[in-house]
């Protein structure tokens, strides 16, 4: 059974951080490229970061590029994105995404709310 668990979520104050973590099983992951995608309350998905299958390319959107790294452990089955200096407005779910050829797999998601 294929499975994506997210964790790490929670409520951090604007400026703080936290690190968000994904545990896949149930596939080869170190041949898939994997990526963090959110919802904020009431908007649809945005792409935040996405990670290859080596590690060697990463890629950020816009918003929050110098803020947040993602990185990936193999051997843990898991990737991470570090969220540094956060803003309200990264309150959202935070979903994990795997992806090989035609095969999508998505974690349940997990809630991070910036407030103070």
């Amino acid at each position: 059974e294929v499975q994506l668990v997210e964790s790490g979520g929670g409520l951090v104050q604007p400026g703080g951080s936290t690190r968000l973590s994904c545990v896949a099983s149930g596939f080869t992951f170190r041949t898939y490229a994997m990526s963090w995608v959110r919802q904020a309350p009431g908007k649809g998905l945005e792409w935040v970061s996405g990670i290859s299958s080596t590690g060697a390319g990463t890629n950020y959107a816009d918003s929050v590029k110098g803020r947040f790294t993602i990185s990936r452990d193999d051997a843990k089955n898991t990737v991470y994105l570090q969220m540094n200096s956060l803003k309200p407005e990264d309150t959202a779910v935070y979903y994990c995404n795997a992806r090989f050829v035609k095969n999508n797999y998505w974690g349940q998601g997990t809630q991070v709310t910036v407030s103070s």
